[in-house]
Parts: structure tokens; sequence; C-alpha cells
């Protein structure tokens, strides 16, 4: 599987604290072996956020992400919850 980050995910992931930009790297091969492993709470979001998934990094902080083709996703978004929601 294939993975891109846009702009706005750069940008937030350079103002992430020092922890999650260790976690995230973790998490994202936990994810592209099992998407449905328990630590990640992955699931679909719905509303305004129709289309994107969430995974959990660490307690409070969220990466969001979309599907882009057969084998390509897209991260989008990273923050903690009350940031992203």
């Amino acid at each position: 599987m294939q993975v891109g980050y846009s702009k706005k995910f750069q940008k937030q992931f350079k103002k992430c604290p020092k922890k999650i930009k260790t976690v995230f790297p973790k998490r994202l091969k936990l994810f592209l072996k099992d998407k449905n492993n328990p630590l990640l709470h992955h699931h679909a979001l719905v509303g305004q956020r129709t289309g994107l998934f969430s995974i959990n990094l660490s307690g409070d902080w969220r990466a969001l992400y979309r599907n882009c083709c057969e084998n390509k996703i897209m991260f989008v978004e990273i923050g903690t919850h009350s940031q992203l929601y």
C-alpha cells in the first residue's frame, strides 16, 4: 500500500510534540500490517468528515486519512481530538 501526506498534514506534523513524531511511524507500521489492530481504534468518520478515517496515535492524538485509490491512502490531518473535531 502506498502512503501519501497532504501539505496540511505535513505542516501539522512539524508542530507535533516529539512524542507524537516518534509514535506516528510506529503506528503507521502497525496500521499497514493490520489496520484493525485494537490499539489503532480505526474507524470511519461521519457527518462533515464522511469519507475520512481515523487512527489513534496516543491518548488524545489522532491521524486522519482518506482512501485515494485502490492501493493508496492520503493522510490529511493530525492533531488532538479537540483540534480535529
